[in-house]
């Protein structure tokens, strides 16, 4: 159980991380489902969310070390944040006061795609780990 809690922690972390960076840049990166703008940003928004998501998962194996750790790290995050953001957009004129209703579509749009990557990316690393072509062989050093 313990180990789950410290799981659980990462999966806040991350989510704050994200909720932070809409709160702060989300006026300026999210724009209008149809828009011109709008497929290009999401493009952009979820490659820059995988980068993130590798570079996240990688630090986390530095610190769990147990089997299928990129695994439970993926699954664990993926509730944790899908529970939290079921209160971030209920409420989200409070949390995102300065985004327009079709910017927390575009939120919405690019948090489905977020999630799951937040499930693929984990799973991807953790089969690679398990053949022994990991891409992260240091980080798993017993």
């Amino acid at each position: 159980m313990r180990g789950y809690l410290f799981t659980a922690l990462w999966g806040i972390v991350v989510w704050i991380f994200a909720t932070l960076f809409f709160v702060l840049f989300g006026k300026q990166v999210l724009f209008s489902p149809g828009s011109s703008s709008f497929v290009m940003s999401i493009l952009l928004l979820i490659v820059g969310t995988a980068i993130l998501l590798v570079g996240t998962t990688s630090l986390y194996l530095w610190f769990d070390k147990s089997e299928n750790a990129s695994l439970k790290f993926g699954i664990i995050g993926a509730i944790v944040g899908l529970t939290l953001d079921t209160f971030s957009l209920s409420s989200h004129q409070y949390i995102f006061p300065q985004l327009s209703e079709s910017q927390v579509i575009a939120f919405t749009v690019w948090m489905s795609f977020a999630y799951a990557l937040y499930l693929i990316i984990p799973t991807m690393i953790n089969e690679r780990n398990k053949k022994g072509k990991g891409w992260f062989k240091l980080a798993r050093q017993d």
